[in-house]
């Protein structure tokens, strides 16, 4: 299955049985990132946590009295 990557354009094959491939073809909202970019992307936001700079916002829970 050819597929291409969200970020960078590249082109490349994974195998027709793959879980990610049965992922991108069952629904399409999934994208694909090549490798490269995955490392990438991990390894800048490691280096923003590392910072300080980085703050994860979670949603607020609402304790229910009930």
């Amino acid at each position: 299955m050819k597929v291409k990557c969200v970020i960078c354009d590249k082109i490349e094959d994974i195998d027709e049985n793959s879980f990610q491939a049965k992922r991108l073809r069952n629904r399409p909202i999934h994208t694909y990132m090549c490798k490269e970019c995955e490392e990438r992307i991990a390894e800048n936001t490691k280096k923003r946590i590392d910072s300080g700079n980085f703050v994860l916002y979670q949603n607020k829970t609402q304790e229910d009295d009930w």
